[in-house]
Formats: C-alpha cells, structure tokens, sequence
C-alpha cells in the first residue's frame, strides 16, 4: 500500500475520477498529485490500481495544434520505417524484433 486512501472497484466517492474518466470529460490532471486509488479484484493474480484525482482541480484537455501533430505523424512514421530496408511496414516495427516481419525472417539477416 502507498499510504493513499483505497477504495474497492466502483465504490470511490463522487469528486474523484482516474485519468481516463477525466479525458473522457475533456480534462486532465493538471499537475495535480494523486488523491487515493481504486483496487480492481482480479482471480489469481494481486490487484489492478487506479489512481484518483479531483475533478475540481483538475484542467481542460490543451487544443492538438498543427505542430503537435505534425511532431506525432513524424514520431509514428518513424515507428513504422523498417532501418534494415527503409521501407514503411504499415505497422509498428516490435521492438523485439528491430526490424519488420519480412526483413527479420529473411535468411540474409539472420
């Protein structure tokens, strides 16, 4: 435990909301510090937590400007570009892997 309040899965009260509730509301953290966590019960293995933050502190979602998207293609093109052949795999090269699915298999490269 961290020393932060704990509530059972959907018991938190009202006025709290984990990450995805608040972007879901058009917010986000703001820099705030978590407030108490949520345990969701799993069968064999130790628990999933949650982390809460207020509501009223917390921010609206900042606007997707040209340049931020601009800067996310550019990162996800970059995901997509094999460095063995340069090609764009259409698909996030595993990072496992280090280069698309044809070039790993290829018995050139192994």
């Amino acid at each position: 435990m961290s020393g932060l309040p704990a509530y059972r899965w959907r018991l938190a009260p009202d006025g709290l909301a984990t990450r995805r509730q608040l972007r879901a509301m058009g917010l986000r953290p703001g820099g705030q510090q978590v407030v108490a966590e949520v345990h969701r019960p799993r069968r064999r293995r130790a628990p999933l937590v949650a982390y809460l933050y207020r509501i009223d502190l917390a921010r609206p979602v900042r606007p997707m400007t040209p340049g931020r998207t601009e800067a996310l293609a550019k990162a996800m093109r970059a995901r997509r570009t094999c460095p063995a052949c340069r090609r764009d795999a259409g698909y996030c090269i595993p990072r496992s892997l280090g280069m698309c699915v044809p070039c790993h298999d290829s018995p050139l490269t192994s």
